[in-house]
């Protein structure tokens, strides 16, 4: 493996599937899968076979089509999950079987009920047992930063042995702070004499908001897989976001030097698949895909992209395929150079007088309104102009003070005032009366 490359292992129909509420039938996942195999993605962990017949039918669906990722199928460290997970990735282009298996004495106490040397057998057992079946086997010591670190050394070591060629680091319950799972992570390649031999992987989960950050700490000291999930979906607060991490390092090669076999053009659609098929909204304000990632409010900010899109984006959004890119909201906090680039964009050409009047009466509306649309600036550009040419005998018998005062900026505002609120019976609009005398 090259180092200067960051290999994506995806989890969304594995770990993203355990989001509450979310249940994928097969066909769900096939087209997921599907997505995620144009992306490039290089693994794909396509289910827990051994959870139920439904998840082995798609695993093993999965495993027949998709010939472009290593289709991964996760196993707890279970003689019956291990051939379960074999059964169904055998028939992939390039199989791996991920075992799993609690390595803190919180889960091993609790929820295994067994000994520490009771678990490491375990582990070592239904690792060789998997090594027989494919030469591509990750183990994960689960809740791994909550555990006695010489532990996990002994266990990553004896698991290695016994035929993993990736060891995958999870942070289970989003307990660590970047700069502390780093640190971690440098133990391990310290502590572990045989680490050379395996791949190192880091599953970073969010509930502490960190998960990206965690994902990147450990990419910074040599880690070169990640786990992660289409928009940041799974466990309780989910994963690493697939889309944040992939964008973090395409966007600064000068701190990371390095790169992703990840096609980013194929981030949007496969985010908006993701959020359809699954149900789960993505947040407005979410990273790289969130509806208001290229949008802008802001008077200062629209004046500064209007004349360089990086003055206040550092993506491109057509890096990740978004259909429309840049886009100016116009609303109270907007600005007039704002207001010029979108009539501009929609083929109007105003001259500067009539911007002045129609920015006067952009805002009063946007103070009633809230976010101005593309049909109410039609409307103010029609009201505007229905009153510039109404107005010339009017404005020769008024005094240069009253001209600029309120009939032109009324006729815009008012008139699209009454259309939004939608009155069943609109009265007529003063100034009309008045320039008809």
């Amino acid at each position: 493996m090259a180092d200067d490359k960051v290999l994506i292992f995806d989890t969304t129909l594995r770990d993203g599937e355990q989001s509450p509420g979310v249940a994928l039938n097969v066909e769900e996942k096939l087209e997921i899968a599907r997505a995620l195999e144009r992306m490039r993605v290089d693994f794909i962990e396509a289910g827990f076979p051994a959870s139920s017949p439904g998840d082995f039918e798609s695993v093993t669906a999965i495993a027949r089509e998709v010939r472009g990722s290593v289709i991964a199928g996760l196993a707890r460290a279970v003689q019956n999950d291990v051939d379960s997970c074999w059964e169904a990735v055998k028939h992939a282009a390039q199989p791996r079987i991920h075992v799993f298996l609690s390595s803190s004495d919180i889960q091993i106490m609790h929820q295994l009920e067994k000994g520490r040397e009771e678990v490491l057998e375990m582990a070592r057992t239904q690792v060789a047992r998997a090594a027989k079946y494919c030469s591509d086997v990750e183990f994960s010591p689960m809740d791994a930063t909550r555990s006695e670190p010489a532990y996990v050394y002994q266990m990553l070591t004896e698991c290695i042995d016994a035929g993993a060629t990736t060891v995958n680091i999870p942070d289970t319950v989003g307990y660590a702070i970047p700069e502390e799972f780093a640190q971690f992570i440098r133990n391990i390649q310290e502590n572990v004499p045989n680490i050379h031999k395996a791949r190192i992987s880091v599953h970073c989960h969010n509930d502490l908001g960190l998960a990206t950050a965690n994902s990147l700490a450990a990419v910074q000291v040599g880690v070169r897989q990640v786990e992660t999930c289409v928009n940041g979906i799974g466990e309780r607060a989910g994963n690493a976001s697939l889309e944040e991490v992939v964008m973090a390092i395409k966007t600064r090669p000068d701190f990371f030097h390095l790169g992703t076999n990840i096609d980013t053009t194929q981030i949007h659609r496969t985010s908006r698949l993701v959020s359809q098929l699954t149900g789960m909204s993505v947040q407005p304000n979410k990273a790289v895909v969130g509806a208001n990632s290229f949008r802008h409010q802001s008077g200062i900010h629209q004046h500064g992209v209007t004349k360089m899109r990086q003055t206040f984006e550092i993506m491109d959004p057509k890096d990740i395929g978004h259909p429309r890119g840049t886009v100016l909201v116009l609303n109270k906090n907007s600005g007039r150079h704002g207001l010029k680039a979108r009539l501009d964009e929609l083929g109007y050409e105003v001259t500067n007088q009539e911007l002045d009047h129609l920015f006067g009466a952009f805002k009063e509306l946007a103070d009633k309104k809230g976010e101005i649309d593309d049909r109410d600036l039609d409307a103010l550009v029609s009201g505007e102009r229905r009153s510039s040419r109404t107005s010339t005998s009017w404005t020769c018998c008024r005094s240069p003070a009253a001209t600029t005062s309120s009939p032109r900026r009324r006729s815009a505002s008012s008139a699209l005032t009454a259309r939004w609120r939608r009155r069943p019976r609109r009265a007529p609009v003063p100034w009309t009366r008045h320039t008809r005398r």
